[in-house]
């Protein structure tokens, strides 16, 4: 029973039109990921739907439109969910909706998305600046009397979010489907098999075909095929599949960990406090791919080994030169492929390394500064400068305020700022130590200096007489 409610789902953009875009991420691929699975709930429980584009296509604005109007007709009962990615560097999910319609549905979705670990940042209308009578957005202003819904899930261009919808996009829209569920008054079953569902969901991943996933599920490709009412043998990366849920016992910790569905290397690493290269050398696994029903062995973690939870402010830069080990080392040892971090997340540090302090100068951007420029004056990289600031690129502005690291040393040498009326060698007398040693030390292709100049000093025993 859904009380007469219809769903047309809708995968923003597709095709040639790749909507927003942030280095090698599009919003057409996460959108298509988010309404395919969209539209394989709303079907498994029982909900008349359809969808706008199932593949990586591009269309017209016509049949977008069509699919939304004519599927089943123009009612309030008709929801148009459309899936999208914003942009603009903000953080969270957003919910608009149109103005003939109140803002009930959309603050249950926002509210489900949020209690699915999503930042809630509003649910709103926004009108055509020409004529503040009708809707901003064609999906809303062409499609008279359904509940049309734009559904932003977070920002592409954010790197907080970005992690949040690569890792868990598809929790945010079964927020949605939840939310909608107890809108139209029927009743949510979870995507676990629970309460009397006898499928799963599964997620298309690179190499997959229907004979691979149909032996992981010790089911056949005809009854994929039925389940999922498709005809060809063609698989798109992202597509949801319903799949025959398996019955697996999952044995004692000590024989090892059973995968289940929508587990990752990642994810069981997390759960362990593990990193994932310990679990794939452990197991001697040639792949990170993993079947249900696989049983991994997990290494025990030596109570000289550190897990440190990622806290607001840090970078791997500070973390690494926190623990003496190199950003390389850190990133190898937690198969981290970026430089973002979560506030929350968990990095394996390897045991036998100890704390060392670091310290940093507040610095002011000036005219004509460059990462380069400050590097060099403070004797260290542009690389550790964005490192330590979280910069997303090497572009400054005047009066930006940076933190220059500046690592301890060790008792070798001794850290020097230069002050007002200080020459090369004056402090190299006042050391004890040759003008040329400074500025090898130092790396120095002149005696000139400025003021604020960071000088490491070797340290020596000196006979003052």
């Amino acid at each position: 029973m859904n009380n007469g409610y219809r769903i047309v789902v809708d995968a923003g953009h597709g095709g040639s039109d790749p909507g927003a875009v942030s280095g090698n991420l599009k919003e057409k691929d996460f959108t298509l990921k988010a309404a395919n699975y969209m539209y394989d709930r709303f079907k498994e429980l029982g909900v008349p739907v359809t969808i706008t584009r199932d593949t990586d296509r591009t269309l017209t604005r016509n049949e977008r439109l069509n699919t939304m109007r004519n599927t089943f007709g123009q009612d309030s009962k008709v929801l148009v969910l459309s899936n999208h990615i914003n942009a603009g560097n903000g953080e969270g999910a957003e919910v608009v909706y149109p103005l003939r319609t109140s803002s009930t549905l959309p603050s249950m979705i926002l509210d489900k998305i949020g209690e699915k670990g999503q930042i809630k940042r509003k649910v709103y209308q926004r009108v055509l600046p020409e004529n503040p009578s009708k809707d901003y957005y064609y999906i809303m202003r062409e499609t008279p009397n359904t509940t049309a819904l734009l559904i932003e899930y977070g920002f592409i261009d954010n790197p907080k979010d970005q992690r949040k919808l690569e890792n868990n996009l598809l929790d945010y829209v079964e927020g949605v489907v939840e939310a909608v569920s107890n809108y139209i008054g029927i009743n949510y079953i979870p995507p676990t098999g629970n309460g009397g569902s006898q499928n799963n969901l599964y997620t298309v991943q690179p190499n997959d075909t229907l004979y691979s996933i149909a032996r992981k599920y010790n089911t056949t490709v005809n009854e994929l095929k039925n389940l999922n009412g498709i005809t060809s043998n063609n698989l798109s990366i992202g597509q949801t599949l319903i799949v025959p849920t398996l019955e697996i016992i999952e044995p004692d910790i000590t024989d090892g960990y059973v995968v289940k569905s929508g587990d990752t290397l990642y994810s069981i690493a997390n759960r362990y406090n593990v990193s994932v290269n310990d679990l794939i050398e452990y197991n001697n696994l040639p792949t990170t791919i993993l079947s249900i029903g696989q049983v991994l062995n997990i290494p025990t973690v030596s109570p000289s080994d550190v897990v440190y939870i990622v806290k607001p402010g840090d970078t791997l830069y500070k973390i690494a030169n926190s623990y003496g080990v190199s950003v390389n080392d850190l990133k190898k040892i937690n198969n981290l492929d970026s430089n973002i971090l979560s506030i929350g997340e968990q990095l394996y540090i390897p045991k036998g390394n100890t704390v060392e302090e670091t310290d940093y100068i507040v610095y002011q951007v000036k005219p004509n500064d460059t990462l380069y420029s400050i590097s060099r004056e403070y004797n260290t990289t542009p690389e550790a400068i964005m490192e330590y600031n979280n910069l997303a690129s090497n572009i400054l502005s005047i009066n930006q305020i940076l933190q220059i690291p500046i690592k301890e040393v060790s008792n070798e040498n001794t850290v020097y700022v230069v002050k007002p009326g200080d020459t090369l060698y004056k402090i190299a007398n006042s050391y004890g130590v040759s003008v040329m040693e400074l500025m090898n030390l130092n790396n120095l292709t002149s005696t000139l200096i400025n003021v604020g100049d960071v000088l490491l000093i070797p340290n020596q025993t000196t006979d003052f007489r």
